[in-house]
């Protein structure tokens, strides 16, 4: 792979170097890794990678990897800058036959994110979104019973997100990633939903496999002087029948990345929260509840699950994990492509250039409903 951004001042590209390394399916072949020459080039050197491909621009990159031998040129690039770099880079890399991995949300717009969707499919080439949450292998045991109809018509689906580490102006406080994140020249229309409001949309509809229909939202900026929302709540409608609500906050002081859902049927729920990944409590409507535990050793998981888990039971397993399983699966993909075999389900299953536009959806959506004054019925005694 090549990589953008992520260089030695930045955050999530050693997150993605990590994932993307532990299966040793992939290798870092070049990259250009930060706007910053002095950075990008000493960031390079301390990857070893040789001075030939350690590039400073994207441009520089995508057009010197496509002008080398088949057998020599990369075959995907990673993008792993903020919001508003992605969609270059990405429309250039599939210009060029590269395929693409890319952070989430996927592009700075709903408009760039169509276009990129067109894209992937004009040239037949993959794209995948780093939304992590969907590879832990808990998430996708509770896809699976959902899918299998063990618990019965899904009616109710809750899912939040709260954190706390916006709860000061630390934008202006020397904090570079609340700095962009609460940009909207660099973050989007939204910052608490395009940060975390999309992976939890995400989760919703990966789990469930039914598709948000309508929202009726309500986004506040509750730290005075922030110049975009930190917080807000929304009401969903499911293509299902469903009804769901989803909160995230970015000002919940003294949490961490507290990440959670609730997926209710007829039959039973399911219940998974981030902080304990290898858990997923099953509660039955007339049976004693069960405890479903991660684990590569315990048959009653689908192969989804067990797919995706490398340890025996009672071996944690968690982020990093869950993100090398995107990259682990988006390889063997990518490897049966270039093979010319066929891969397996369980292959497949990583988020899509479809649920990139669906992410950039649910922003636009949200944001509108929030802007609306029609939504709300006022309360009378």
């Amino acid at each position: 792979m090549g990589m953008v951004g992520g260089g030695q001042d930045a955050f999530i590209g050693a997150i993605h170097r990590l994932a993307a390394n532990m299966d040793g399916l992939i290798e870092l072949s070049c990259g250009a890794l930060s706007i910053k020459p002095e950075t990008a080039l000493a960031s390079g050197k301390a990857l070893f990678l040789p001075e030939s491909r350690i590039y400073l621009t994207y441009e520089e990159m995508i057009k010197a990897e496509a002008a080398l031998p088949a057998d020599e040129k990369i075959d995907f690039v990673t993008i792993v800058t903020p919001n508003f770099a992605h969609f270059a880079p990405a429309m250039m890399a599939l210009e060029h036959g590269f395929n693409v991995v890319i952070e989430k949300p996927m592009t700075f717009s709903l408009e760039e994110a169509k276009l990129l969707k067109q894209k992937v499919e004009e040239t037949g080439l993959i794209l995948c979104l780093t939304h992590t949450y969907s590879g832990y292998p808990m998430v996708k045991q509770a896809k699976a019973m959902v899918r299998e109809g063990k618990l019965g018509k899904i009616r109710k689906v809750l899912v939040e997100y709260p954190q706390g580490w916006l709860s000061t102006l630390s934008e202006r406080e020397g904090n570079a990633q609340a700095a962009w994140r609460t940009d909207p020249k660099k973050s989007g229309k939204s910052s608490v939903m395009g940060d975390i409001g999309t992976h939890a949309s995400h989760l919703a509809e990966y789990i469930t496999g039914a598709k948000i229909t309508d929202v009726c939202a309500e986004l506040n900026t509750l730290v005075e002087g922030r110049l975009m929302d930190d917080d807000g709540a929304v009401l969903l409608k499911f293509d299902n029948g469903a009804k769901g609500v989803l909160i995230a906050s970015q000002v919940a002081a003294g949490e961490e990345n507290a990440l959670k859902i609730r997926v209710y049927g007829e039959k039973g729920g399911i219940e998974w929260f981030q902080h304990d990944p290898n858990t997923l409590m099953v509660r039955w409507l007339n049976e004693p509840a069960q405890i479903l535990r991660a684990g590569s050793n315990y048959s009653y998981l689908s192969s989804f699950a067990t797919h995706n888990c490398r340890t025996p039971g009672g071996h944690p397993e968690g982020y990093l994990e869950a993100f090398a399983n995107i990259y682990r699966n988006f390889a063997l993909t990518l490897g049966c492509k270039l093979d010319g075999t066929e891969p397996t389900p369980e292959m497949l299953d990583f988020p899509s250039v479809e649920d990139g536009v669906r992410g950039m959806a649910f922003i636009d959506n949200v944001v509108a409903s929030s802007q609306s004054d029609k939504k709300w019925t006022p309360y009378v005694l």
